[in-house]
């Protein structure tokens, strides 16, 4: 059995949320050289702590496409090409989408029709895309600046760990 993690995570504002989160994402995968390991346990913190997602994970750039990697959530989708949805979209501009409701994003693809809500970050390393980190939430709005200020200091941590 591997050590179990304790995080001292704040429950005040959204910004000390995600200062906590990513120290304790920098703690966790500081000495991990494998990707899908990295991917699993920072999918498990976000899953763990940000309140208000029905999921929560990455899929990694293979060969022209995103593939599903690690996540928290209902099964999804497995395959997304670059350019379609939210985080084909992510993935071909390599600019985070916030999107507030994924019914009126042109080409949403539906893994979960609970998800009203969706944030999708580019995780570019050295030039390269190397996938995105995807959170959706049953919440029309659950994400802003803040999240998006979180999530790609999140992905700033995490990129060349799962390179």
């Amino acid at each position: 059995m591997g050590a179990m993690f304790q995080f001292d995570i704040a429950a005040g504002s959204k910004a000390d949320l995600y200062h906590d989160l990513t120290a304790a994402l920098d703690a966790l995968t500081a000495d991990e050289p494998d990707a899908i390991a990295n991917m699993a346990n920072a999918a498990a913190l976000i899953w763990q702590y940000l309140p208000d997602l029905n999921w929560a994970g990455f899929y990694r750039a293979v060969d022209g496409e995103l593939v599903l990697g690690p996540f928290q959530g209902k099964p999804a989708c497995i395959r997304i090409a670059l350019g379609s949805g939210v985080c084909g979209t992510a993935a071909a501009t390599r600019e985070t989408q916030l999107v507030a409701d994924v019914h009126a994003f042109p080409g949403h693809i539906a893994c979960d029709a609970a998800s009203a809500s969706e944030i999708v970050v580019p995780i570019v390393h050295e030039g390269r895309l190397v996938g995105v980190l995807d959170l959706d939430s049953p919440s029309a709005g659950r994400f802003d600046a803040d999240d998006r200020k979180g999530c790609e200091a999140l992905v700033a941590i995490l990129a060349p760990r799962v390179a």
